[in-house]
Formats: C-alpha cells, sequence, structure tokens
C-alpha cells in the first residue's frame, strides 16, 4: 500500500492543529485545571494565521479576488495585517495594511519582509485614523478590495471549523470553561458557538483591559459619544455596527481592547467578560516564560491571568479551563513586556 505523503503542499496547509498543553506551575491555588492552545505554533506565530487565510480563500470561491489583480487593502494591529502578509505572499497578492504608529518593531519589521506596503497612523486619532487612512488608499488604488476583518463572517467561521473542533477533540470533550482575548472577536464567538452546541454548559469568557472595559460597561478615557460612525469603506455591509472608538493607547495588551464591539462578536455566547490590567497582563507573560518555558506575547499573559483567576474560583473545582494563547512573544521583544532584559541584554559586555 502507499504511504500518504505528509509534506503539505504550501505554506497554508500548516495553519491549524496546534497543540495543547497543562499550565503546571503558576497555578499555585487553582482548584481547576488550566491547558493552553499554543497558536504561537501557528506558520508565522499567531492565530491571526487562520483569519488569513479563511478570508483570503472565502473571496477567492466567491470570486471577489483574483492573484496577480487584486489589491488586497487591510486595517490593522498587527498579527491579521502578518497571517494575511504571508500568505499573500504565497499566492501573489499584492497587500496594502494600514496600522497604528504604536505597534510593535517587530510586527512593523514581518509584514515588510513578506512584501507588504505598509501606511501607520497617529496613535492618537485612534480606530478612526486608522479607517480614514484606509478609506484613502481604497479611493485611490485601482482593483483594491478590503478584507475587513472586523465583520468578514469567515472569520468567525474558521475558528468554528478548525479552533473549536481543536479543543473539543484535544480535550477529549472535556472542557468546561473556554478562555480567550476579544479583538475582532472572531476567535471567541466561532469557538466559542461550536463548544457551546457540543455541551450546552461550556461556558465562554472573554478578556478585555481594565482600562478599556467597554464589554462590562465602561468607556476607554477618551472616547466619541455618538456611539455611531457610518464609514464609506463599509458600504458593503451593516451599517449599524457599535463603536466607541479608543483615541488614546491607554492600555498595553496590543490586540485586545481596541474600544469597539465588533460586528462579528456574538456577545450573547459570553457568559462573562474578565477585565485584566496591562500591568497583570505583562508580569502573567512574564511568568509564563520563567516558570513554564513558554514564550508568549502581552495578550497571552492577559489570557493566562484570566483563566487563574477562574481557576481559583471554588465553584470550578476540578473543571478543566482551556485558555487561547494567540502569539508567540518574539513579536513583542520591542515592548515594554521585554524593557528589563533588552536592556540589560544591550549592555552586556564580553569578558
Amino acid at each position: 500500500m502507499e504511504e500518504k505523503c505528509a509534506i503539505a503542499k504550501d505554506v497554508t496547509e500548516l495553519i491549524g492543529n496546534t497543540p495543547m498543553v497543562y499550565l503546571n506551575n503558576v497555578v499555585d491555588g487553582c482548584v481547576a485545571r488550566i491547558a493552553a492552545k499554543l497558536e504561537t505554533m501557528e506558520p508565522c506565530s499567531s492565530v491571526k494565521d487562520r483569519i488569513g487565510y479563511s478570508m483570503i480563500n472565502d473571496a477567492e470561491e466567491k470570486g471577489l479576488i483574483t492573484p496577480g489583480k487584486t489589491v488586497l487593502i487591510e486595517p490593522t494591529s498587527g498579527n491579521t495585517g502578518i497571517g494575511l502578509a504571508f500568505i499573500a505572499a504565497a499566492k501573489g497578492y499584492k497587500l496594502i495594511l494600514v496600522m497604528p504608529s504604536n505597534v510593535t518593531l517587530e510586527r512593523k519589521m514581518v509584514v515588510l519582509a513578506f512584501g507588504a506596503e505598509l501606511y501607520l497612523t497617529d496613535a492618537a486619532k485612534g480606530f478612526q485614523g486608522i479607517i480614514d487612512k484606509t478609506d484613502e488608499i481604497l479611493q485611490n488604488t485601482p482593483n483594491g478590495y478590503i478584507l475587513n476583518q472586523l465583520e468578514n463572517p469567515s472569520n468567525p467561521k474558521i475558528h468554528y471549523e478548525t479552533t473549536g473542533p481543536e479543543i473539543w477533540k484535544g480535550t477529549g470533550g472535556k472542557v468546561d470553561i473556554l478562555v480567550a482575548g476579544i479583538g475582532t472577536g472572531g476567535t471567541i464567538t466561532g469557538a466559542g458557538r461550536f463548544l457551546k452546541e457540543k455541551n450546552p454548559v461550556i461556558k465562554v469568557c472573554g478578556i478585555e483591559p481594565t482600562e478599556s472595559a467597554v464589554l462590562n460597561g465602561g468607556k476607554p478615557d477618551s472616547y466619541q459619544p455618538s456611539g455611531r460612525l457610518v464609514f464609506s469603506i463599509t458600504d458593503n455591509v451593516d451599517m449599524d455596527m457599535l463603536l466607541v472608538i479608543h483615541i488614546k493607547g491607554q492600555h498595553k495588551i496590543q490586540g485586545i481592547g481596541a474600544g469597539i464591539i465588533p460586528k462579528v462578536l456574538d456577545t450573547e455566547l459570553l457568559d462573562e467578560v474578565l477585565p485584566i490590567s496591562s500591568e497583570e497582563a505583562i508580569e502573567t507573560a512574564k511568568l509564563l516564560a520563567l516558570k513554564e518555558g513558554l514564550l508568549v506575547g502581552i495578550s497571552s499573559g492577559a489570557a493566562a491571568a484570566a483563566a487563574i483567576k477562574l481557576a481559583k474560583r471554588p465553584k470550578n473545582v476540578g473543571k478543566l479551563i482551556t485558555v487561547i494563547f494567540p502569539s508567540f512573544g518574539e513579536r513583542y521583544l520591542s515592548s515594554e513586556l521585554f524593557d528589563s532584559i533588552r536592556n540589560k541584554a544591550e549592555n552586556m559586555k564580553f569578558d
């Protein structure tokens, strides 16, 4: 019998099926077990690889985009841009990304390495600044196409089809609580919906920064009081997306807590949203490296901190909590997460 070749046809076939691992050394006082799903081990080191593939593949299947002709355009805080950039490179698309200027140096460098064209906006202008620049680029780019991760249904769809089933299979159907950060809302919506369909008593818990706890009824320090905006780049979608604009970077947990309630987020699936401070997220991420050997980003630190809080509640004794670690720590080397050791490394002398 001929053996099946295990070599992937291209890099897109490497997306998904990420491993899970128990946390063992940061769980003092916990009465529940915590298993982390390591999206850090995607081809480009983040959970956003999944939606990068899903959005491009879905648009291709619908005949909306064509390699070598269509110019893909996307506003992003970084990881989605990277997920799009490596797939665009593999498929032959030109890609234009718009990011706030305060994203890490690593994110800028990685998208440029994949050949993407990058525009930065003033971080003080918040989400509106990103949208305005994206709209300007679209108006001046023939064959331009915006994938629109905030409203694209293929965002939660890929997590419903892959991330959720992987968690169910990886835990042998024993998962009791899902914990995930809320950025676009795609991960927690897709995976959460799948798991609740499998077992309605599973709890789905989101995470947002304490400093921007919009889903808990709070408001960022600076916001647009009107609450509703109409963007020309979303003329082809529902215009009633509720927005609270996050003007200043009050928190340091890149990838979540943009101060908006995205269209793709199904808030009805959420049993709880835990606020985690930037300081707590950073310190927990440091502990994961030092005690678990897991080098993760700040949002993974926030996710772990939330999972640990849940695991300490007496009512969760004996339960299994699955937490999603969305990105790898090397993408944050220039951020506050590694300030102390970066300074130490830069000032080291040879003997």
